[in-house]
């Protein structure tokens, strides 16, 4: 379990973290998202000792960082895929850092197994891929069978199929009740792996909850209607509240009223549909919606 209390980081005059608490249990993904500058890689770089926080505190599994006896063996932290040698072949930089927990070399050969990188085992890591950096790093985070596991991007260069073994696999290691908090930005990966969000704005927690909750307070409904009278159709739709916008030609995405409005409304007057599809936000969208006023590098929209 993570647990941060009133989390706070300022260098100089900025505040990069302001008073943020959230608790990450074992037992589910917990998703971990917010926009450039918001604070995340402040906030993990705090979880895992890497920097001070000026006020507050955060905890693994009820201790300090840097109070963990065997940290590599309680929490596996992906942060920046690059920190490798990069004259080391990947098995010995796995077998230097396994040494400094006194890890079997079997183990080294395990990590290489699950994350699938037996073929440039024994290449140059500075000649790896994005891809595959991410794949090397995923295993040594992996390399102690930790308890915790913290994931920055972690699927950022990786194929389709990395994709999903990441997510695949994150999950696994949740439901035996290990606790992962992961980093991305992502939104359709983040909705299929996540089960919980936390939304970091500024420095500051703006939302923490369930994925589904999350959708439900932060977008609305509509329905996508197709009909062979649609502009009859709209013209009894809008007395009623509701509003009606193109998406396609013979289709329009109604807002302010549901699909059982529509079609009742549509029996009453004996027009015809082809298609009535209630449909809810997705969570990029709640994300957007959420983040909105917390952007700090927002390009300008195309007319």
């Amino acid at each position: 379990m993570i647990v941060a209390d009133h989390l706070t980081k300022r260098y100089g005059t900025r505040t990069a973290v302001s008073d943020v608490s959230f608790v990450v249990p074992p037992g589910r993904v917990t998703g971990f998202l917010g926009p450039n500058g918001a604070g995340k890689s402040t906030t993990m770089r705090m979880i895992v000792g890497l920097d001070r926080p000026t006020a507050g505190s955060v905890t693994v599994n009820g201790a300090p960082y840097a109070h963990l006896s065997a940290p590599l063996s309680e929490v596996g932290v992906l942060l920046d895929a690059k920190a490798v040698h990069t004259g080391r072949s990947a098995r010995n930089h796995l077998r230097a850092l396994a040494a400094t927990h006194g890890l079997p070399r079997r183990r080294v050969d395990e990590v290489i197994e699950i994350t699938g990188i037996g073929s440039v085992a024994d290449k140059r890591a500075g000649g790896f891929s994005l891809g595959m950096g991410q794949r090397l790093g995923i295993a040594a985070a992996l390399l102690g069978d930790p308890h915790t596991l913290i994931l920055d991007e972690p699927v950022n260069g990786l194929d389709p199929e990395g994709v999903r073994w990441v997510r695949e696999f994150v999950r696994h290691i949740a439901a035996e009740g290990r606790t992962v908090l992961l980093s991305s930005h992502l939104m359709s990966e983040m909705a299929l792996t996540a089960d919980h969000v936390i939304v970091l704005g500024r420095g500051q927690v703006l939302a923490d909850a369930p994925i589904a909750d999350l959708v439900r307070s932060w977008t609305s409904e509509t329905v996508l209607v197709r009909s062979p009278e649609l502009s009859r159709l709209v013209e009894v739709l809008l007395p009623e509240g509701a509003s009606a916008t193109a998406v396609e030609p013979g289709a329009v995405s109604v807002t302010g009223a549901s699909a059982t409005d529509i079609g009742d409304l549509a029996a009453r007057y004996g027009i015809p549909l082809h298609e009535l599809t209630p449909r809810r936000g997705s969570l990029e969208d709640a994300y957007l919606a959420l983040t909105d006023d917390a952007v700090e590098y927002k390009t300008k929209e195309i007319a």
